[in-house]
């Protein structure tokens, strides 16, 4: 769970963002709702949540929304489960795991479009050539960034088994000092490689989308029980999500600071960021059944899913496409 001086930022600054403003809704008839996202460290993952908490939008829906970012999506799973949290914020394939282990949730819109996933790689690594023999760190083996690195060796035309050594490490301090101590050559990261390359830590080679031509890095979610009950609501919290996602789409250089700041980036490495997920901001979150088909084919053969339900179960499609509010 995010710290307490976090999670209390957060809830104040979109209290006093939701209020005052001429033609919004006094506070006294917002709906409380907590919108909550599997990690903070993520420009594509928490920005569209912290400009709309920065621009009052949530406010505007007549919300009083409080932003809680996670340490994992399993956290935030629970949470949404038990009804803490209305919306969540996370990597595609946790609908997929989580559903065929029976978990009532459903994909209510994409959040990050494509491939946003990064290869980032010690500074005296020139081109994926020179990983064959070497070790890429990711967070654990069988997560979605433990795939990206087999399938990138497959990519090259390599065995993922004697061609290259995948290790789960856990997360980003811990690939970095396995980086600077030459234990591994390259990592598989989101767009948060653009704060270590600034650092100089580690240079971004490429964004992964080039071995996942179909591809949803992040969705929205809800419980099953929050869809039949709070429908309303939810539209209400994805339009100012939407509008946060349209912000920072078409003018990222206006919300910068306040990304910054929501995150603790500096707005140097947000901009880096936003060069490596800009394109990838979805305008009305749209589900594209087929790249979501991939993703489960690809899942399976990687053994992470033991079978195969239908696309379909996993997605409600009432509440895309969003539509903004003039």
């Amino acid at each position: 769970m995010p710290s307490i001086s976090r999670r209390h930022f957060l809830a104040t600054a979109a209290g006093a963002l939701a209020v005052g403003a001429p033609g919004r809704v006094r506070a006294q008839q917002r709906t409380a709702v907590k919108i909550g996202s599997a990690v903070l460290g993520d420009y594509a993952m928490a920005g569209p949540i912290l400009v709309a908490l920065d621009r009052g939008y949530f406010g505007q829906e007549g919300l009083a929304a409080e932003y809680i970012p996670f340490r994992g999506g399993p956290d935030l799973l629970k949470a949404v489960l038990a009804g803490d949290v209305l919306v969540g914020v996370t990597g595609s394939t946790d609908i997929l795991v989580f559903r065929e282990a029976g978990s009532p949730i459903k994909m209510i819109a994409t959040h990050t479009e494509g491939n946003h996933f990064t290869l980032n790689v010690a500074p005296d690594v020139r081109a994926v050539a020179d990983l064959k023999g070497k070790a890429i760190g990711v967070t654990r083996a069988g997560a979605t960034t433990w795939v990206f690195a087999r399938m990138l060796a497959r990519n090259e035309g390599w065995d993922p088994d004697r061609d290259i050594k995948v290790v789960g490490l856990g997360g980003l301090d811990a690939q970095l000092a396995a980086l600077a101590r030459k234990e591994i050559a390259a990592y598989v990261w989101g767009d948060g490689g653009a704060v270590t390359e600034l650092a100089g830590k580690s240079r971004v080679l490429m964004r992964l989308d080039r071995v996942t031509p179909m591809w949803i890095s992040q969705i929205q979610y809800a419980s099953e029980d929050a869809i039949r009950r709070q429908a309303d609501t939810i539209r209400k919290a994805q339009r100012a999500m939407f509008r946060g996602l349209a912000l920072m789409r078409e003018k990222p250089k206006e919300v910068v600071e306040a990304v910054a700041k929501g995150i603790g980036w500096s707005p140097e490495a947000v901009m880096k960021a936003h060069e490596i997920s800009g394109t990838l901001l979805p305008a009305d979150g749209q589900i594209s059944m087929q790249a979501l088909e991939a993703i489960q084919t690809t899942l399976l053969e990687h053994g992470l899913l033991k079978k195969k339900l239908p696309i379909a179960e996993h997605v409600s499609r009432e509440f895309t496409p969003v539509k903004l509010s003039t």
